[in-house]
């Protein structure tokens, strides 16, 4: 009984330390952020952005000097959006209109947000490993600041 305690302590162990394939991890987050960012600078915008994992949990974040505080639950509810249905939501936000498909889906989920700022995120092989969203500026920008983000995780 005692060595069936050690051994499935040491497999609780394992399983706690290992990071996933289909999970964003804290490097490709970071690379994500540090991408946003440079293209936030880019086109001289102040931006709140979120990255969250495979499950819709937050994974980082960073509020730039300036960024609007209404655009902090902005951004994370962009990349919610765009994990928990996997596409953009610009493309969630067409879908949405009065007499398609999903109208009302917004009020879904604690509220989600359904205009261009959130992007999934793929690994190598093309699976959706995260979602990036960011707020802070028109929506156009804030779609290509998001899309900078996720191209870079790689």
């Amino acid at each position: 009984m005692k060595n069936l305690t050690k051994l499935m302590a040491l497999v609780a162990l394992f399983a706690a330390s290992m990071v996933y394939a289909d999970d964003i991890t804290k490097k490709q987050a970071d690379a994500a952020i540090k991408a946003a960012v440079a293209k936030a600078i880019e086109t001289k915008t102040k931006m709140d952005i979120c990255v969250v994992d495979a499950g819709g949990n937050l994974k980082a974040f960073i509020r730039m000097d300036g960024a609007w505080l209404g655009s902090i639950d902005i951004s994370i509810k962009k990349a919610k959006t765009a994990r928990y249905f996997n596409m953009k939501t610009g493309v969630i936000g067409t879908l949405s209109q009065p007499g398609k498909p999903l109208f009302g889906i917004e009020h879904s989920n604690g509220g989600l947000i359904t205009f261009p700022g959130g992007v999934p995120i793929k690994n190598k092989a093309g699976k959706i490993i995260g979602a990036i969203g960011v707020s802070g500026s028109s929506v156009e920008n804030d779609d290509a600041v998001a899309s900078a983000g996720a191209a870079a995780v790689k």
